[in-house]
């Protein structure tokens, strides 16, 4: 039995709409600091331009992902496009850490070398960072809640509008206290922030990917509430994982006291189904019933 719910089809075509516009305003926003940077000299600043384009590379690849995700199923995709959000979630925090490293190694070298860095235009473009990135934060919270894709991109314009803030801070030391050193220090910070978020994500979406139990459920206690079912012996051969985010499926062999019929069966599994859905959130379930069948009967048997 699957349980399946309606889609907000006016909300998904909002949540595309928010992306684009956040895509625009990141444009925009690397556009100018990389401009600045070249002629400010700042580091922080340029360091903050890559983080930008990283942050359109991985927008545009979670918009992609969002529209391919709504694509219907077929005989060739059984499952459609359901996991395009969470291989852009991987892509994306990859990215994160990848940048973020790449900074590092950069504000090592100036650390050692400081320069003189026009500061005005620092404040200017880290204050123009700070307003697109807010609103873009803004746009994206909701679905941020619900959704791991829109939840890594909400997580880089997160982290660009608080690099931005760190960027006019520094901009504000370096004009009035001649701080140019700040600079590198604030492209450190602003890379060690990266690598924690974006660890983060890339944990959750590879172990989606890799089909492993959602760490809130466990197993043993998810066969033992199948077992309370008085037809079933025991429960064995058990497999679970999450689709999506949304999704979380079970297959499992029970055993059961007597040679029923089919349609006393299905009686059986309604109500694995409906006790797994209401005590565990599992909303498919494929469980394959056997009788006095002699296979192992090990929770977890290697398949």
């Amino acid at each position: 039995m699957s349980h399946s719910h309606g889609h907000d089809h006016s909300h998904n075509d909002l949540k595309g709409r928010n992306l684009l516009f956040t895509i625009f305003l990141n444009v925009v926003i690397t556009v100018a600091q990389v401009i600045g940077g070249i002629i400010s000299g700042s580091l922080s600043l340029l360091s903050d331009a890559l983080h930008n384009f990283s942050d359109v590379l991985s927008l545009v690849v979670s918009y992609v992902a969002d529209l391919y995700s709504k694509k219907e199923a077929s005989t060739k995709r059984t499952f459609g496009y359901k996991r395009a959000e969470i291989i852009a979630a991987f892509v994306n925090a990859a990215s994160l850490l990848i940048v973020a490293i790449y900074l590092v190694y950069e504000a090592i070298i100036r650390f050692f070398n400081p320069q003189s860095i026009e500061s005005s235009i620092v404040i200017w473009l880290a204050l123009l960072g700070i307003v697109a990135n807010g609103f873009s934060v803004l746009l994206l919270r909701k679905d941020a809640k619900e959704n791991m894709n829109m939840r890594s991109a909400y997580l880089h314009l997160f982290t660009d509008m608080t690099a931005s803030i760190a960027v006019l801070i520094g901009g504000l030391l370096m004009k009035y206290y001649s701080w140019f050193w700040v600079d590198s220090l604030l492209t450190i910070l602003i890379a060690i922030y990266l690598l924690i978020v974006g660890y983060d994500l890339l944990k959750q979406s590879f172990k989606v990917l890799m089909l492993f139990t959602p760490e809130d459920l466990n197993i043993e206690k998810i066969c033992a509430a199948i077992s309370t079912v008085s037809e079933i012996k025991n429960t064995h051969h058990v497999h679970v994982w999450q689709l999506n985010e949304k999704e979380t499926h079970l297959e499992a062999h029970v055993e059961l006291h007597k040679d029923i019929t089919i349609s006393e069966f299905d009686i059986v599994s309604e109500k694995v189904e409906e006790l797994l859905f209401h005590d565990f959130g599992i909303n498919h379930v494929n469980i394959q019933p056997e009788y006095n069948k002699p296979d192992p009967k090990d929770i977890i048997i290697q398949d």
